[in-house]
């Protein structure tokens, strides 16, 4: 056990291009990864949405400590890490859409948040430590927690600096980008990767990765 956390896998420093892209846009093309998931509807500033952040936080967290378990066998591959930053996709919802107007309104807004999770962790270690957390910490939530595999394939990404509410800002500057190198969105749906803790930086100084995928 002492052999294989001599190491640490650490995204930030290890994978610069996925996590902390520059603030201007650029292509990339993501591979498939694992995620503990959780999806749902309405305002991200409902007190509601910030327990579905809870929730997926305490599978993570759980995972990554029975890991590290004097008693744990680790799993082929293992390497101790740190844990993912929290990520969303967003979209509204259909009736949402047959209305638009321009201008979103959060309660109609549809989510599915995750947290990713290291390539050597198997469906099955996934699935008992969503059970061990909720013996320990019981939540309703805990019952729509999954663990998935995505590839978002060719996306672009920017580094957006700032309020949640002037994303569009930085989604434009990323339209117009795809416009003059004849790259065409996929969908309105993007991808929001939060490196900042809200609670502690000021809203002028957030900074979250925005992607969205590319037609092929």
């Amino acid at each position: 056990m002492k052999e294989q956390t001599r190491n640490k896998h650490e995204w930030r420093k290890h994978e610069k291009a996925v996590y902390i892209p520059k603030s201007k846009p650029e292509q990339i093309l993501i591979p498939k990864y694992n995620f503990f998931m959780i999806q749902g509807q309405g305002n991200p500033n409902s007190p509601l949405f910030s327990e579905y952040i809870q929730v997926l936080y305490q599978v993570s967290y759980g995972l990554k400590m029975s890991l590290k378990s004097a008693s744990a066998t680790p799993p082929v591959g293992y390497l101790d890490y740190t844990v993912y930053p929290l990520e969303g996709v967003w979209d509204i919802t259909e009736e949402a859409k047959k209305n638009f107007t321009g201008v979103i309104d959060k309660d109609t807004l549809v989510f599915n948040l995750m947290i990713r999770q290291p390539n050597f962790i198997t469906n099955e270690l996934a699935l008992e430590t969503i059970e061990a957390v909720k013996k320990k910490k019981p939540h309703a939530l805990l019952d729509e927690v999954s663990f998935t595999s995505l590839e978002e394939g060719n996306c672009v990404q920017m580094l957006h600096i700032g309020s949640y509410d002037k994303e569009q800002e930085t989604f434009d500057i990323m339209e117009q980008y795809c416009k003059d190198t004849n790259l065409e969105r996929l969908s309105k749906e993007h991808r929001e990767i939060y490196l900042s803790d809200v609670r502690k930086v000021a809203p002028e100084k957030l900074k979250t990765v925005l992607r969205f995928k590319l037609k092929s």
